[in-house]
């Protein structure tokens, strides 16, 4: 077995003021690979796997190593946006406020750029009536920002307004960012306590089965994906293509996908794919429209990179550049059939941005709304350098080191992406034959 260990400020020596029956049962939470088990779980071969990854429990302590009265704690959004945004400040804000009697938090304005005097803007105060309704809306209230920050600048600024608490919700370049931030505070000898609450649409991050704003995104994806067959089926030989998030893996296609049961054929990252020959994509589209007349095609942003140019550049998060795989899409097929003599009309839709500012539906208000508060649980008992993960239906408390070693992709093998095959019919693959 193979302990995940994070690490503790000290000794927690101040009674927690959360009544006694919210205390968890202690017991870390056991996971295999990237899913977490129940303790009960009955292993192959009935011998318990060697490499076990055992994760420490989420939930509030009875003793906490802040005493509630003098902490004060802040929260910054880094990155993209991401439907929950606002229910997670909510969720944070009020559990400190009301279940901790914290008597100060505050909103990091623009991302880690916040933290810099000389380039954002001062902190605002949450408050109650600050936080009371921003759960309707998308985005985020203390807006956010992309690229790194000078670190003992941070560490300086958030040392001056005497901050013992800072909650960063982000991807794992946001949270290795909190990573530093925890290391150069410790290196100062300054006792501050770090939590992460990843954030990414694309629900990719490793050791965390699922992280908030991608239900919204698929449910707001299958809204699109069925205007998009409404508009194919309405002429000879219509074609809709729609690129939907996803650089490095297909869980918002493939999900969109299957809850739809209106695409023919789903593109991902995870399976490169031929245009032409007889087992390419184009010529399984063109095989399609003599069936049916009309088909509908989704692909993540990410899916297809072996086809175009690489710029080479990256943006203020450090991220690959990627080629416009959908307009490639669009076009390829536009030539295609062109050079067949089939008429053919082709849309093409691009709904990013529409859904990252959609506010979050009821499904993940809900899972914001307890990483919000576990998160908080976490950080008011000391813990630090960990974020928040959600694994099999259980929460835990993860390393950062340990989501940031590589990204959490679709199995080609695995029960989505049958699904999606079973759901349009394609091949699993699309080789030139």
């Amino acid at each position: 077995m193979k302990p995940a260990s994070v690490d503790v400020l000290g000794e927690a020596r101040h009674a927690s003021p959360l009544p006694e029956a919210r205390f968890p049962q202690p017991g870390p939470c056991g996971a295999v690979g990237e899913a977490v088990v129940p303790a009960l779980t009955a292993w192959p071969g009935g011998r318990m796997p060697d490499d076990l990854l055992l994760f420490e429990r989420a939930g509030p302590r009875q003793q906490l190593y802040f005493e509630p009265s003098k902490t004060r704690a802040a929260i910054v959004t880094c990155g993209g946006l991401c439907p929950g945004l606002n229910n997670v400040i909510r969720s944070v804000t009020r559990e400190l406020l009301l279940s901790y009697g914290v008597p100060s938090v505050l909103g990091i304005v623009g991302g880690y750029r916040g933290l810099d005097p000389s380039r954002g803007e001062p902190p605002v105060e949450l408050t109650e009536d600050f936080v009371e309704d921003i759960h309707h809306d998308g985005g985020t209230v203390i807006q956010t920002s992309r690229g790194p920050v000078d670190l003992k600048v941070a560490v300086d600024f958030l040392r001056e307004r005497k901050i013992d608490i800072l909650f960063t919700v982000g991807g794992d370049g946001t949270q290795r960012g909190a990573k530093a931030l925890w290391d150069e505070a410790r290196a100062q000898g300054y006792e501050l306590s770090v939590v992460g609450i990843p954030k990414t649409i694309d629900n990719d991050v490793r050791h965390v089965e699922r992280t908030f704003g991608y239900a919204t995104a698929v449910m707001e994806a299958v809204h699109v994906i069925r205007s998009a067959h409404t508009e194919a089926r309405s002429v000879s030989n219509g074609v809709s293509v729609v690129k939907l998030m996803g650089r490095h893996a297909g869980f918002i296609a493939a999900g969109a996908t299957v809850a739809s049961q209106e695409v023919n054929f789903c593109l991902v990252p995870e399976q490169p794919f031929a245009l032409e020959g007889e087992g390419g994509f184009l010529a399984a589209l063109e095989r399609r429209l003599q069936r049916k007349d009309h088909a509908v095609v989704v692909v993540a942003e990410g899916a297809g990179q072996e086809h175009l140019e690489s710029s080479g550049g990256r943006d203020a998060s450090g991220n690959l550049l990627l080629g416009d795989i959908g307009l490639f899409l669009r076009d390829a097929i536009d030539r295609y059939f062109k050079t067949r003599g089939v008429e053919a009309v082709v849309r093409y839709i691009d709904p990013s941005y529409l859904i990252r500012g959609c506010p979050a539906n009821t499904e993940d208000a809900l899972l914001c709304d307890r990483l919000g508060r576990l998160a908080v649980h976490a950080a008011m008992s000391g813990r630090t350098g960990m974020v928040i993960s959600y694994l099999n239906g259980q929460f835990a408390h993860v390393p950062i080191d340990m989501i940031s070693g590589g990204g959490r992709q679709l199995e080609p093998a695995g029960e989505l992406w049958r699904a999606v095959l079973s759901a349009t019919g394609q091949p699993p693959q699309f080789q030139k034959e």
